[in-house]
């Protein structure tokens, strides 16, 4: 069930958050940047793996931290290549690929319940209507509340249904 709210995805209490980088992030821009400053590993973690395994758009990379918190990384952005390059803009295919991996880890796994943001709409550029649509065909008949945060209100909790 996909359950659209308003507050702080960071005072989220579902198991997971998933959000949308790319795949050569440093995690200082938006909602990145905010998990880096609650969660220093992983985006250490997230840079270690990057240089190890060099990431295609369209992948997905989970992360667990202390406290049982998983984050899935979706890699919706293309790469820029090159020292210090900005991450690229996302796109509808890549969105498409990593919800349907992030479908197959929710499916194997036994998280609960799940938060994101309005997926590829920030710095990946991507109008909320076609990411919606993609969201609702991959994760709207999952049996765990999916939290969408449509609407950032910093501090703020907001109400989960189901949690």
């Amino acid at each position: 069930m996909i359950y659209e709210v308003a507050g702080d995805l960071l005072l989220t209490k579902a198991q997971a958050i998933a959000h949308g980088v790319a795949p050569n992030d440093h995690f200082d821009n938006g909602l990145a940047l905010a998990l880096r400053e609650n969660w220093p590993s992983m985006a250490k973690d997230f840079r270690h793996y990057a240089h190890q395994a060099n990431p295609k758009p369209g992948e997905l990379w989970a992360w667990s931290g202390v406290g049982g918190i998983r984050i899935f990384n979706l890699l919706t952005q293309e790469g820029e290549h090159g020292h210090g390059a900005k991450p690229g803009r996302a796109t509808l295919a890549n969105v498409n690929h990593c919800l349907k991996r992030l479908r197959h880890e929710l499916e194997k796994t036994e998280i609960k319940s799940l938060a994101m943001p309005k997926l590829a709409t920030g710095i990946g550029g991507l109008e909320w209507g076609g990411v919606h649509q993609l969201v609702v065909q991959f994760l709207g008949d999952l049996p765990i509340p999916i939290y969408v945060y449509t609407t950032y209100h910093k501090g703020q909790q907001a109400i989960e249904p189901g949690v």
